[in-house]
């Protein structure tokens, strides 16, 4: 079972399950106590994709894990590959199965992601800046997915691009982190494309667009000063994370990913604080 949780990633599938509840609470305009059914379904739905996504990327991925995380499932011979697969698919039919109870919108909304999912796994990781761009998407539209399952697509779509613009900047510090292996397995990705150094300055550009959106919610009155104060908090983290991604890519990941976490938190407060 634990081999199997360890394919699925829980933290980050319940990271994207609360991003998903954050968009139907928002979109929601306190009117959220109206949509709990499909802000449940609409959770669980996200988590099962979610999921599903992170263990079709271990499955193509076996290869590469072997070189840079020889631990992981499959490399280590604890999960078979088409096990892998088999649990992968699962998850996305699932996902998209319950979606279809939601409305419409998320029905397509949980199709077009899973079909990503795959394909990003299947091609798109190896290639220059693409990959990194499909996951930035794929990251922010679990607030999409939330806002349309309570009618409020609309109100989310600035949540989806803080959270786009924080997460591309990211996966290109992992691309620099897992340089090695990806050079001997002939990836095509962004620092071994252009080098480190410029890879660096692409993504501090979006880390440092994401910081100056990071206030919109406030400008348009979906959140109040509570979120702005916590968003503060999450924008040094992330400029202290950008400031490592030459000394330290792996510090950088990290950092960047725990600025995320403190934004999604800083989200909870918005909503449920809202002016």
């Amino acid at each position: 079972m634990i081999k199997y949780l360890e394919l699925a990633r829980p933290l980050n599938c319940v990271m994207a399950g609360l991003a998903v509840l954050i968009g139907g609470i928002v979109g929601a305009g306190g009117e959220a106590s109206l949509y709990l059914p499909q802000m449940a379904l609409a959770f669980i739905a996200g988590c099962a994709i979610t999921a599903g996504g992170n263990a079709i990327n271990d499955f193509y991925d076996a290869k590469i894990d072997a070189i840079n995380k020889p631990s992981r499932p499959i490399p280590s011979g604890r999960v078979s590959a088409r096990a892998a697969l088999c649990f992968s698919i699962g998850l996305l039919t699932v996902g998209v199965a319950l979606s279809y109870f939601i409305n419409f919108i998320c029905f397509l909304i949980a199709v077009a992601n899973s079909l990503i999912l795959i394909y990003y796994a299947y091609r798109l990781k190896r290639t220059v800046l693409w990959g990194n761009i499909c996951i930035g998407y794929l990251t922010g539209s679990a607030f999409l997915f939330g806002g349309a399952a309570v009618n409020g697509i609309a109100v989310t779509s600035t949540l989806f691009m803080l959270a786009m613009l924080a997460t591309i900047g990211r996966e290109i510090v992992k691309d620099m982190e897992d340089l090695e292996g990806d050079k001997k397995e002939g990836a095509v990705t962004l620092p071994i494309r252009i080098g480190e150094r410029k890879s660096t300055m692409v993504a501090l550009m979006f880390i440092i667009m994401a910081i100056l959106l990071s206030p919109i919610p406030v400008v348009f009155g979906i959140f109040g000063t509570p979120y702005l104060l916590v968003v503060a908090l999450a924008c040094i983290i992330l400029l202290v994370g950008g400031a490592m991604i030459r000394k330290s890519p792996s510090m950088a990941s990290l950092l960047i990913k725990s600025a995320m976490a403190v934004a999604l938190f800083a989200f909870i407060v918005g909503a449920m604080l809202v002016k």
